[in-house]
């Protein structure tokens, strides 16, 4: 048998195969990525070592990394309807951690720097940077990421939920490397000091930045996340908000981080009244977004996946479960219990992400938006449902069972064959079961409702 070649090959003018040049090449475009993130990191962890010192840095590590699971497992929550690679996560927290805390920590102190020499009052050089430069230098420094991930990770990026859990892991990383900084840099002071444990500097900044205000930075960069995300449900026709909807999160990020810094300058309790005034209720704004998007997108793997029922591929009890998330866990559960451990519950986690993505892959083309690829992908996406579909289907049913009732498969109009038609290349023959087809339909069009 033939194998393909790991590198695809491009012809020429005079219909020539020719190898893509060595920059182009995927171990090429990671390794140069991972090397820059690890010398960032390299010089990161540098700086703020010769900042805080050596048990700072240590006391700033062990305090800034406790609300860092949370914030993680809370985006790793948000995202479990179509998981996207661990791999994407691991880049934006690096970026955050590394790339974009080293370009603030240089880009801020330059601008500092020219402020205070171009001002006569040292404070005032302070507050204009705090308020006007740190903003715009750490959104715009987090949300490379973003971008970074929108164009090389699209097939990854297809909406809202995708953005905010990159723009705040990337976030979530940002905040842990300035935490590190802050609160070791409060060590110091408490040790020249001599202040107590529970009365001092590092106490408050803790209180404030670990216990107070921990989706702080998340909520800033998620504005641009979901710019990003209403950019990829845009309409390939729909130019100005293409541009438009980035941008705009991008600059509602950095109003909202120049207020929060701003606010120690408003007076005695501008702090207080920024957090209780705006911080606190846009929170909960873009936690209720969140929530609510991810029940659309259930709802959209409801909606979408009756066609490939109809089509053979899938049983009619499946749209169901797989848009509920309390069926997908039993459905999980069981195979790692009764099919095979492990492996059994990361092949039907992986049938349920396959079937998500083409759930909303359908919903694309429906609306138009659906790139050239769509077919390719759809089989892409049908031939990896079909190859775990040994140990899922089982799986599901027991599912359905136990969470609702099995419902009766309403076929369209043009009919449901007595006999599956075979050919389609993906099945055996043979009894399906439970509303199975042995294998899907020849007749099958993508593209009928």
């Amino acid at each position: 048998m033939a194998t393909s070649s790991p590198l695809p090959t491009a012809r020429d003018h005079s219909g020539r195969h020719h190898h893509p040049h060595w920059w182009q090449r995927r171990w090429v475009r990671y390794g140069a990525l991972s090397t820059l993130l690890a010398l960032s990191g390299l010089v990161i962890l540098a700086l703020v070592r010769l900042q805080t010192g050596p048990e700072g840095f240590l006391v700033g590590i062990g305090l800034a990394v406790l609300p860092v699971p949370w914030l993680i497992a809370a985006f790793r929550w948000l995202d479990r309807v179509e998981p996207g690679p661990w791999r994407n996560l691991v880049f934006a927290f690096a970026w955050g951690a590394c790339a974009a805390a080293l370009i603030a920590i240089v880009a801020n102190s330059f601008a500092t720097h020219w402020i205070a020499t171009a001002a006569a009052d040292p404070d005032e050089a302070d507050t204009l940077g705090a308020t006007l430069i740190a903003p715009i230098v750490e959104e715009s420094a987090k949300g490379a990421a973003v971008l970074l991930v929108f164009l090389f990770r699209r097939r990854d990026f297809t909406g809202i939920v995708d953005g905010v859990v990159i723009a705040g892991t990337t976030a979530t990383g940002f905040a842990f490397t300035e935490n590190i900084l802050y609160l070791g840099t409060a060590f110091g002071e408490d040790r020249v000091t001599g202040a107590g444990a529970i009365v001092s500097v590092t106490a408050a900044t803790f209180f404030v930045r670990v216990v107070m205000s921990p989706f702080a930075h998340p909520l800033f960069t998620v504005c641009t996340g979901i710019g990003f995300g209403l950019r990829a449900l845009a309409a390939p026709g729909q130019r100005v908000r293409r541009v438009l909807f980035p941008v705009g999160g991008l600059l509602l990020a950095m109003s909202l981080h120049g207020l929060w810094n701003g606010s120690a300058s408003f007076g005695q309790f501008g702090f207080l009244f920024v957090y209780a005034g705006f911080m606190v209720p846009a929170f909960g704004l873009l936690t209720w977004l969140a929530v609510w998007t991810r029940q659309n997108e259930l709802r959209t793997v409801r909606e979408e996946l009756p066609t490939y029922v109809f089509a053979g591929w899938l049983g009619p009890a499946e749209p169901f479960v797989l848009g509920s998330m309390r069926a997908r866990r039993v459905a999980r559960d069981y195979a790692r219990h009764h099919l095979g451990g492990r492996p059994a519950a990361r092949a039907v986690a992986q049938y349920e992400a396959y079937a998500t993505s083409l759930a909303f892959l359908r919903r694309r083309a429906r609306r138009g938006r659906a790139g050239a690829d769509f077919l390719t992908r759809e089989h892409e996406l049908l031939a990896a449902l079909w190859r775990r579909r040994e140990v899922a289907r089982p799986a599901l049913e027991y599912a359905a069972r136990g969470t609702a009732p099995v419902p009766r498969p309403q076929w369209p109009a043009y009919g449901h064959p007595s006999v599956p038609y075979a050919g389609y290349g993906y099945g055996s023959h043979g009894s399906g079961g439970y509303g199975y087809p042995s294998v899907p339909y020849s007749g099958y069009n993508p593209y009928r409702s």
